[in-house]
């Protein structure tokens, strides 16, 4: 996995991953590395598991175009590889296994600009993209643009975030409050940690926090979304990912060569829808979801704002 700025790959994506391939194979060994957003380490964490004899390596690259290199080391000793999450764009990989990170950008930016048409919003959008290593971040990125470019609403200005890093973010933010001060009517943030920076970034400033999207479903971005800090998000189930991974795997394992439903960067592939997340749907994403449930997000900060959306829990 490629950081721990975002918590999902540590509570998330790994346990899901070895649980599944566990049922699969209860013989078969699991060798778990995070890179913590270095793309080197990454590089020598797949050395290791080649080293150690891996069938089949499973990466959410750091950087999409360095894990290149992962793959022919790879190929070169017969071990298939699965992209995972993030595609790897300059060298094929075997199979690559995501959420439609294109419709995520398109469906975020979208919600927002209806938001803003409901509302009579006046004014130009920021946009704060993913890492400009990551192909994921660049196929988000070309979704937003689809969203917003046509909209009638002028993109003031627009960042790629080093390593999805919300500190980044929030300075970025920052120096455009202040330079656009008054005149941004939303912004559309890659993801919850960029969302989370903007958000950090007007309440600093101490003024008023216009719209602002996100990406992922984190309990503190539903938390958000509650207080009505936050606009919207994106429900991607990691179960459905982590698990689609782990039996792709055991089919490499074994031999076998899956097909994928689509092909994307000359890659076999295998995409699934995201939900957009507001306030009005939350509710039932939170009742449907087994990643959050309503007692992490209604803790006591935030119980009164969540009776009032209707959400229910047990106290």
């Amino acid at each position: 996995m490629p950081d721990i700025a975002s918590p999902r790959y540590e509570l998330w994506d790994a346990p899901l991953f070895e649980a599944r391939m566990k049922e699969l194979c209860a013989d078969c060994s699991v060798i778990y590395q995070n890179a913590n957003a270095d793309a080197s380490r990454q590089q020598e964490q797949a050395n290791s598991a080649l080293a150690q004899g891996a069938d089949v390596l499973v990466i959410d690259p750091v950087d999409s175009d360095a894990a290149a290199s992962i793959v022919n080391a790879s190929r070169s000793q017969g071990v298939p590889v699965i992209a995972y999450d993030r595609p790897i764009s300059s060298t094929p990989a075997d199979y690559y296994i995501s959420f439609d990170n294109e419709a995520i950008g398109e469906s975020i930016g979208q919600s927002l600009v209806d938001h803003l048409d409901e509302t009579g919003a006046e004014g130009g959008l920021l946009q704060v993209n993913g890492s400009p290593t990551d192909a994921a971040a660049g196929l988000i990125k070309q979704g937003i643009h689809n969203a917003i470019d046509d909209s009638g609403y002028e993109l003031l200005a627009e960042f790629d975030t080093p390593g999805w890093q919300p500190a980044d973010a929030q300075d970025w933010v920052a120096a455009q409050v202040n330079r656009f001060e008054g005149d941004i009517a939303g912004v559309v943030a890659a993801n919850d940690g960029t969302g989370g920076g903007a958000i950090a970034a007007f309440q600093a400033a101490g003024v008023p926090i216009p719209p602002v999207t996100g990406n992922d479903f984190e309990v503190a971005a539903a938390q958000r979304i509650v207080a009505g800090q936050q606009y919207n998000t994106i429900s991607k189930p990691i179960k459905i990912v982590a698990e689609a991974a782990a039996e792709v795997a055991w089919e490499f394992a074994q031999g076998e060569t899956p097909e994928g439903e689509i092909e994307l960067f000359d890659t076999p592939a295998q995409l699934f829808e995201p939900t957009v997340v507001t306030l009005e749907n939350l509710p039932d994403v939170l009742a449907e979801s087994d990643q959050v449930s309503a007692a992490d997000v209604c803790t006591a900060e935030y119980a009164d704002a969540c009776a009032e959306a209707g959400i229910e829990w047990e106290q």
